[in-house]
């Protein structure tokens, strides 16, 4: 079980309980993921949930969902079930628990939104899957790193003191790392070539 506040969708897994205490109900998942949007999303709600929170939650495999500059929900989802890509990717995650995130925590001060800052993270996200399909640590591990950079460029405060120390600590063992979520805590995500001592495997 992940704690609360940590970036892992634990506030919409709590929802979807709530809608189907008996378990996921059978149906097109992106439909289900539709309404667990809409209804972890009441009307009048000040802190919106992601849609990513609710399509990871309900869609198989690995997802590039591919937004316009619009809309909550993405315009494109690419899905991929190949076992050995799945496995591939698997076997080189590694979560690191931090710490919830702070109540009163405000990701949103201090946005950099501009056009530069969003290709940035645009881009990386485009290296980064096709580097999981083509199974290239190497590339998979940079991108993920410069996913992690364009996310902090545009959210300053996704990142402090706190969560550079325990990066600074398996830098030298991993390959690449980002937060999950909004940052301030929750869990570190580390791409490495072997197992890290006190990891969790995806």
């Amino acid at each position: 079980e992940f704690f609360d506040r940590s970036g892992m969708a634990t506030s919409t897994r709590h929802i979807a309980m709530e809608m189907w205490p008996g378990g996921m109900p059978f149906g097109d998942p992106e439909n289900l993921a539709k309404m667990l949007f809409r209804f972890d999303n009441p009307p009048g709600k000040t802190e919106v949930s992601g849609s990513q929170d609710a399509l990871g939650i309900m869609l198989p495999g690995i997802n590039k969902l591919a937004y316009n500059c619009k809309d909550y929900w993405p315009e494109k989802i690419t899905t991929e079930l190949d076992e050995d890509i799945l496995s591939w990717l698997e076997s080189h995650l590694f979560l690191i628990p931090l710490w919830p995130r702070k109540m009163g925590y405000n990701v949103l001060q201090g946005t950099k939104l501009n056009k530069p800052n969003v290709k940035a993270l645009a881009d990386a996200a485009d290296g980064c899957w096709e580097a999981i399909m083509n199974r290239d640590l190497q590339r998979f591990a940079r991108y993920f790193n410069d996913s992690f950079n364009a996310q902090v460029n545009l959210f300053p405060r996704m990142i402090n003191n706190d969560v550079s120390e325990v990066i600074d600590i398996y830098r030298n063992r991993s390959l690449g790392c980002k937060l999950s979520g909004a940052g301030g805590g929750g869990y570190l995500i580390f791409v490495a070539d072997n197992i890290l001592e006190k990891g969790i495997r995806i």
